[in-house]
């Protein structure tokens, strides 16, 4: 935007700063960088925080549910959704059982079961990204483990700044047995993994 002003010979002024200068446009550029990454370090730290006290620092994964009561109360916990878990021990017993992700997704649609967030099933939902962990038949806390700081999330200058995932060291991540959200049997999940 300054750039621009700069070779259409408009002045930028601000009420502090008055005129703008390319100085002054590098400082706060400087300044804001710092910024965002001291937002970023201060935000990991506080969800590992939360992850060492047995809390989820993420969304709410199909299966689960906010317990009832006061948001400060119950951040970070969750609770299992009895429908929702009846339908991924269907998912794990079936896939187990020889069945597909592409013909699950399309079993659980054709019922009218819906999906996570209440959309339709798709067979990526289901099997997802094994080295990333993504997709239900990948997710460990359906066994009572929470994994958290698996990937990070760094932009891609060379893409428009997009966001790309990629995946920590396991010296990084963070473990935590959760056994009162399990779902999934370790003999059933073996079977998947299998």
């Amino acid at each position: 935007f300054h750039k621009t002003l700069k070779f259409l010979q408009v002045i930028l002024f601000t009420l502090v700063e008055r005129e703008v200068t390319d100085m002054m446009m590098g400082l706060k550029g400087i300044m804001s960088a710092q910024y965002i990454a001291d937002v970023a370090f201060n935000t990991k730290r506080g969800l590992k925080g939360r992850v060492r006290e047995g809390k989820i620092p993420s969304g709410i994964a199909y299966g689960y549910r906010l317990p009832p009561g006061p948001p400060e109360e119950t951040r970070g916990e969750r609770e299992i959704e009895p429908a929702e878990a009846a339908v991924i021990q269907r998912i794990f017993s079936d896939y187990a059982n020889g069945v597909s992700p592409r013909k699950l997704a399309a079993r659980l649609n054709a019922e009218g079961v819906p999906g996570p967030k209440s959309r339709k099933w798709m067979d990526t939902t289901i099997r997802g990204q094994v080295e990333r962990g993504t997709g239900l038949l990948n997710n460990e806390l359906y066994i009572g483990r929470l994994v958290w700081n698996k990937t990070s999330y760094v932009k891609n200058p060379m893409n428009d700044g997009k966001r790309v995932a990629r995946i920590n060291p396991p010296d990084l991540w963070m473990t935590r047995e959760l056994p009162h959200l399990r779902i999934i049997d370790d003999a059933l999940w073996h079977r998947v993994k299998a």
